[in-house]
């Protein structure tokens, strides 16, 4: 095999070698641009309520969910049942 053989074979490799690497950074990269804070549903859901008040809203899917108004971040938000707030 000449140099440029050589040199087409090791450029192959590396590819395969890199593009999972690359394919894992890009699904991470994704996973952080989604939603960030709660849904606006879920701060509507408290408008007018006190911290502690059970109250229901629509979810992202549809659903009915029952939650609880909390401080989450100095705002007044619904958390689901059994969901943890995440200060």
């Amino acid at each position: 095999m000449n140099n440029f053989g050589q040199v087409k074979v090791t450029v192959i490799l590396a590819l395969l070698v890199l593009m999972p690497l690359t394919a894992c950074a890009e699904n991470n990269s994704r996973d952080r641009k989604g939603p960030q804070g709660p849904p606006p549903e879920a701060i509507q859901a408290c408008e007018g309520k006190q911290e502690g008040d059970a109250v229901s809203f629509k979810g992202r899917r549809g659903e009915t969910l029952n939650a609880t108004c909390s401080m989450v971040k100095e705002q007044l938000v619904a958390v689901p049942e059994g969901h943890g707030s995440r200060e």
